[in-house]
């Protein structure tokens, strides 16, 4: 079974701080078609990643916008359209909890940007913070994407760095298959280097997205194998 491993920069690293961390990655770094990777920069970033990292050739390596416009091309001071994008990413962050907390975006912010990208070839990665409360997805089976990955990212994970007990995903991953039979599962939460393999073994759980962890080459690196031997089975 494939595996995800995704990596959240968030605003953390500047341009030449992740040219520094894709070189250090591709020295540790070990391709396999049982596991896709995907880091997300910074819109800042982005371009000049997406050039090194097809410079450096790394198979099933693919690049994730942390945010997207929920509106196309227009009068929108300070958006990035969705078709701006695709030009250097494959998927795009959607609904993140400090999208939600910071930003204040709402539910139908998030099913607009879904859209948007749907619409443009890109990738969402659609956030989910409560397992309970998945009756708000519903719509998002009404969107034309054959493609989509959704992030269990529980909100005491992420604000308490508490990482979720493993029955608890376990049942979370059931309720939103239940919704989502063909698409990829991810979990994030307050995951490392030394944790992470545990959450991979989880039962239909297809994968990680990490923040701090992903900000270390080495240790991003470590949990991407770890997917590998996940995959395996």
């Amino acid at each position: 079974m494939k595996k995800y491993v995704i990596g959240n920069w968030k605003c953390h690293k500047t341009t030449d701080d992740g040219l520094q961390w894709l070189q250090q990655f591709s020295q540790r770094y070990r391709a396999s078609d049982t596991v896709d990777v995907v880091v997300a920069p910074s819109f800042l970033c982005l371009e000049r990643i997406s050039l090194a990292l097809a410079e450096l050739r790394l198979a099933g390596v693919s690049l994730a916008a942390q945010d997207v416009s929920p509106f196309p091309r227009g009068r929108y001071t300070g958006a990035i359209a969705a078709d701006m994008l695709k030009r250097v990413a494959r998927y795009v962050i959607i609904g993140h909890s400090e999208r939600r907390r910071y930003f204040h975006e709402t539910f139908q912010d998030v099913i607009n940007k879904a859209m948007e990208s749907a619409d443009n070839g890109l990738i969402p990665i659609v956030c989910v913070e409560d397992a309970s409360l998945l009756t708000q997805l519903r719509p998002f089976a009404d969107i034309d994407c054959k493609e989509m990955i959704i992030a269990y990212t529980p909100v005491d994970a992420l604000n308490f760095n508490i990482p979720e007990s493993v029955e608890r995903i376990a049942a979370a991953v059931t309720r939103i298959r239940a919704f989502f039979p063909a698409f990829p599962i991810i979990y994030g939460g307050a995951l490392t280097g030394k944790n992470a393999r545990d959450y991979l073994a989880i039962e239909g759980l297809d994968g990680l997205f990490l923040g701090s962890a992903s900000l270390e080459a080495d240790e991003f690196a470590k949990v991407c194998g770890y997917a590998q031997d996940a995959a395996k089975g």
